[in-house]
């Protein structure tokens, strides 16, 4: 077996620390865009309408907006809106909290779904 030399062991060693893929980087700008989508039913604000407004949403419990009327789904999910909640009842609804009312099918694109969580982070 050949001895390596210092700078090919070194570049072994750097590549070997690299990620295979990097992480998914989060765009609030872009976020806000995906939301125009949401607003239909849901505001930025703490004013509930169609469905309960968003105000706070990360890290807030689930079925916890005062005044809005939540479906019974919602009331014993006992979620915890932190980002992997809330990036799983963004791909799917339904399966995420089974009989819950919101009438939307799920968004498919992870980075769209990364950005829209970064830009409800901002929202407080």
């Amino acid at each position: 077996m050949k001895r390596l030399n210092k700078a090919a062991l070194a570049t072994i060693v750097a590549l070997s620390c690299t990620p295979i893929a990097p992480a998914m980087a989060q765009d609030a700008d872009a976020g806000k865009q995906v939301f125009a989508q949401c607003t239909a039913c849901h505001a930025v604000t703490a004013t509930n309408g169609v469905g309960p407004g968003l105000l706070g949403i990360v890290g807030r419990k689930s079925a916890s907006s005062p005044g809005f009327r939540y479906s019974p789904a919602m009331k014993r999910a006992n979620l915890s809106w932190d980002e992997k909640a809330l990036d799983a009842y963004l791909t799917d609804p339904q399966k995420t909290v089974p009989g819950n009312l919101m009438p939307f099918s799920g968004l498919a694109d992870a980075k769209q779904r990364a950005d829209l969580i970064a830009y409800l982070k901002m929202i407080k």
